[in-house]
């Protein structure tokens, strides 16, 4: 099976998030081949969440994981670490009071 391209999967998420009415926009852009994603979810009351895509190491799935989780500020400054350690990392931030990111939906949650 062929694996997405990280420019393919974020424009595909931003254009799902689009049809959810859920504000999303890319806040740093990656490697267009090979890059990871993290995703911001800001849910707009100064706490903010990361998530990241992980393996399950016993089935080898894929799945999205959190990273940080708090204030805002300091999920920020976790995401500048891991694009310290990995300049070619995408961040797509998605703001939504509800906190809906739709990363459990068919088609992007592995």
């Amino acid at each position: 099976m062929a694996r997405l391209t990280a420019r393919f999967w974020v424009d595909a998420y931003l254009a799902r998030l689009r049809l959810a009415d859920i504000p999303a926009f890319v806040v740093a852009h990656g490697d267009d081949t090979g890059g990871a994603v993290l995703v911001k979810l800001n849910t707009l009351d100064a706490k903010a969440q990361v998530f990241q895509r992980s393996f399950d190491l016993a089935t080898g799935a894929r799945a999205w994981v959190t990273l940080a989780e708090g204030c805002e500020a300091e999920v920020d400054a976790a995401i500048a670490r891991q694009r310290g350690f990995d300049p070619d990392i995408w961040v797509v931030e998605v703001e939504d009071r509800a906190g809906r990111h739709l990363l459990d939906a068919d088609g992007l949650s592995g």
